[in-house]
């Protein structure tokens, strides 16, 4: 099952190596659609008001403690994991770029398009539709393999020194994360737990469903 996938699947329009400036057209075409995809459900989570997700727990709880804004205090996180991809060997590529581009395009177009929904039931609905849209589009564009955002190389990386499953890496990672920044003050709701138990499965399901559909 998808539960158990270690490796990111290989299809006809994954990219030979991350660091391929000049893709296939449908490379670079599922690449954009899958980052699409994340942001659009990263900026659903946070219109559905049921919790922000477990990063951004923790930069809310560094906030708190350090007083630099949560934006600076984003990037500055994103340069540290990238530090940490180092000792893991992962490689930057077109994807690390545009994922931070696009997803936080999408975030803006739902925040301004797509209303909060009124009664908490609609809310907690809307939040579990996010975590799997990300999942989908996660799997989408990292089996494009031209270079994944800083949290989902961490990932990839700490998935092949370990032989861990993808989900529980990535559900190891959200915890940890979700966890630290509670501790520091961080707030934490239902939609942040959904996401932080949820977004392992929902990522390892995602590419289950691309490598079965493509291969």
């Amino acid at each position: 099952m998808f539960l158990s996938i270690k490796n990111v699947p290989k299809v006809s329009w994954s990219s030979d190596k991350p660091l391929n400036i000049k893709p296939k057209i449908t490379t670079f075409f599922f690449l954009c659609f899958g980052l699409t995809l994340f942001g659009l459900g990263e900026g659903l989570l946070i219109v559905s008001a049921a919790g922000a997700s477990p990063w951004s727990v923790l930069a809310q709880g560094i906030y708190l403690n350090v007083g630099f804004s949560v934006g600076i205090i984003t990037i500055l996180i994103s340069a540290g994991v990238l530090i940490l991809w180092i000792p893991l060997n992962q490689k930057l590529g077109i994807g690390t770029i545009l994922n931070a581009i696009i997803i936080g395009l999408m975030i803006d177009v739902c925040i301004k398009f797509v209303p909060t929904p009124e009664n908490y039931i609609s809310q907690l609905s809307l939040a579990l539709i996010a975590v799997l849209t990300v999942g989908l589009g996660g799997g989408i564009y990292l089996v494009a393999n031209l270079g994944s955002g800083p949290r989902d190389g961490l990932m990839i990386g700490l998935q092949k020194k370990t032989n861990f499953p993808i989900a529980s890496v990535r559900a190891f990672l959200e915890i940890t994360v979700m966890s630290i920044g509670w501790y520091l003050g961080g707030t934490v709701g239902v939609g942040t737990l959904l996401f932080a138990f949820g977004i392992g499965p929902a990522v390892a399901l995602g590419l289950y469903i691309v490598g079965k559909t493509f291969n």
